[in-house]
């Protein structure tokens, strides 16, 4: 698995233990049908990609992920959606290329659209 894909998949692990902790989203969840056995798979899941992912994404997303609660958001026509500032053509990965990049101004991983 590439480093962007497993970055989006602790992203995603990241929201669905979130949900699995609150009360509420756990009744409603049930109310339509979904099954919940704890968090101790989704715990084990992300344990496992932090050897999937590179020492330094994994740091940058964590401190991201403390700090705004998501350490991964995306990018429409160059602005970050997380601070909504406006970022320099350079910093966009070359034109097919899937990569991590962080944003200058939160710091948050960046997926670009």
């Amino acid at each position: 698995m590439n480093g962007s894909a497993a970055v989006l998949e602790l992203q995603d692990l990241d929201q669905l233990i979130a949900l699995t902790r609150d009360p509420e989203s756990v009744a409603r969840l049930k109310r339509m049908g979904f099954k919940f056995d704890g968090t101790a798979a989704l715990l084990e899941d992300r344990a496992r990609l932090e050897h999937d992912i590179e020492r330094r994404w994994w740091v940058a997303y964590e401190r991201s992920h403390a700090r705004y609660g998501r350490g991964l958001t995306a990018v429409q026509s160059r602005v970050c959606q997380g601070c909504f500032v406006t970022l320099p053509i350079s910093a966009a990965p070359p034109m097919g290329e899937v990569a991590l990049h962080q944003c200058q101004s939160c710091g948050r991983l960046l997926i670009w659209r």
